[in-house]
């Protein structure tokens, strides 16, 4: 298992932050005919599928004279992702509801809403695609998504409560009343496959979840907690199991909204299970064989192949799982 190549690590564009600074970058990005410009509306990604598989949709900003920066009407917003040797990348994210009507168009005809362009794509979640994706896109559109979270999150000052707006190419937020400067923010998230002296994995099921999916344990990392200490405290918190050893395998971000989820295989010392009943309301030890059966006869539901989950659960098994 290539660790440097999780779903949603890979990445190829240099963001060229030095560039963010400049006022000019996403004007001049636009007017670059090279430019490529991806497409968010509500957490979904414009998507080609054909029979190479899934791509980012990636425009070129001429055939987006609509939404230029200078006749952009207000709810959109548009982040510079970065560059490399052949182009600058923009995400335009679209408001939920469209601007001036159905069907309304500008002077040289060309679509002014938002319906009209999102009808004729083809839209789709990053959960569902980012395994899918190449390396390129599969940097830019978590980049993309995770960005456009934040956004939407964080319209008002934590400082006064005032209005802030975009700034530096999309990557902060000012405060249009004090000044103040807001950047974005990332959550650690430990996840883990626990494992016990036997090599047996546990999984657990949330209550939230699909009947029948079964996952690795997962949890937030507290003020003041090292990662390891987050791993055996989840563990303790929601399953009863104590775990020993604790070794790191990868991290991979995880932009629902602003995760950064972080991978550990912990040893267990104990196995007798207690479930919280809150966060967990299920979990099993698994031997390979055991898992492998279960899936086959549909009794367990493997997370989707995006998430480090499955990845720390075929890592244990040996061998990739089919399906999604």
């Amino acid at each position: 298992m290539d660790w440097t190549k999780l779903p949603l690590s890979r990445a190829t564009v240099d963001r060229a932050a030095h560039r963010r600074t400049d006022a000019r970058t996403l004007a001049a990005a636009w007017s670059d005919g090279r430019t490529r410009v991806l497409l968010l509306q509500e957490g979904r990604l414009a998507v080609v599928r054909d029979d190479d598989g899934v791509r980012l949709d990636l425009r070129a900003a001429g055939d987006l004279r609509g939404l230029a920066p200078d006749r952009t009407p207000d709810g959109v917003l548009r982040l510079f992702l970065g560059e490399d040797d052949t182009a600058a990348y923009v995400a335009l994210v679209l408001p939920d509801r469209a601007w001036g009507g159905p069907g309304t168009v500008d002077i040289e005809g060309v679509p002014t809403s938002t319906d009209d362009l999102v009808g004729r794509l083809t839209w789709a979640t990053l959960r569902d695609v980012g395994h899918a994706l190449d390396d390129r896109d599969a940097g830019l559109a978590a980049t993309a998504v995770g960005l456009a979270a934040w956004h939407e999150r964080h319209p008002r000052c934590p400082q006064c409560g005032s209005r802030t707006e975009p700034n530096l190419s999309g990557w902060t937020r000012r405060c249009v009343e004090d000044g103040s400067e807001h950047y974005p923010r990332t959550d650690p998230a430990v996840i883990m496959a626990v494992l016990d002296a036997d090599d047996r994995l546990l999984l657990g099921h949330a209550p939230h979840w699909p009947e029948r999916r079964f996952s690795t344990l997962a949890g937030y990392v507290e003020p003041g907690e090292s990662l390891e200490s987050a791993v055996r405290r989840e563990v303790a918190e929601e399953v009863g199991v104590v775990v020993g050893e604790v070794a790191y395998r990868g991290s991979q971000p995880w932009p629902f909204p602003a995760s950064l989820m972080l991978a550990f295989v912990a040893h267990a010392t104990t196995t007798e299970l207690r479930l919280d009943d809150e966060e967990i309301t299920d979990a099993r030890w698994f031997t390979r064989a055991e898992l492998v059966a279960a899936v086959e006869a549909g009794e367990v539901l493997l997370p989707m192949r995006t998430s480090v989950a499955r990845v720390l659960i075929e890592e244990w098994l040996g061998h990739r799982v089919a399906g999604e």
